[in-house]
């Protein structure tokens, strides 16, 4: 595994989308972390849920492709989602209740980010999908592959309903 980059406090981590179009930067440390299982952050992302970093405006900086950047404003919850306008990728969500805060995807960070994620929006609408860590192994003749094993069936005995 690879030794995780020292930053300076104060100093600049870099963040940029799939295509490396759009890139920006926050100060290090960034101010939270967290996980966002909602609805529209499920659809956003197409995933379980986001982990999201949050920074105050003012120590984040867009260093290219601001051209490059699509906005959709849900005027209903107050939220802006942005993305690159190119590849798609979901670079920053924005609250109206929050306008002195961005959000940004964690997996955009190639480095550290100085906070962990310890905090969970949503947990109510976690999917019954989403991966909790239940232990996992090698799937033969698969490399790189891993999976749940199905849990032991009980045995049945003459007495059980099968409905």
């Amino acid at each position: 595994m690879k030794k995780p980059e020292k930053i300076a406090p104060g100093g600049p981590i870099r963040c940029r989308c799939l295509c490396g179009t759009v890139q920006f930067e926050i100060d290090f440390p960034a101010r939270w972390a967290w996980h966002d299982h909602s609805r529209a952050t499920r659809q956003a992302h197409g995933a379980a849920y986001a982990t999201y970093v949050g920074s105050w405006r003012k120590r984040f900086r867009v260093t290219a492709g601001e051209a490059e950047i699509t906005r959709f404003e849900d005027k209903a919850s107050g939220t802006a989602r942005s993305f690159c306008a190119r590849c798609g990728t979901p670079l920053f969500y924005e609250r109206a209740r929050s306008p002195h805060m961005v959000n940004i995807p964690r997996a955009l960070f190639g480095s550290r980010t100085g906070r962990q994620p310890l905090y969970h929006i949503g947990i109510e609408e976690l999917q019954e999908w989403t991966y909790t860590g239940e232990p996992l192994v090698p799937l033969k003749g698969f490399p790189g592959v891993v999976w749940e094993r199905p849990g032991r069936k009980k045995k049945r005995t003459p007495n059980d309903e099968p409905f």
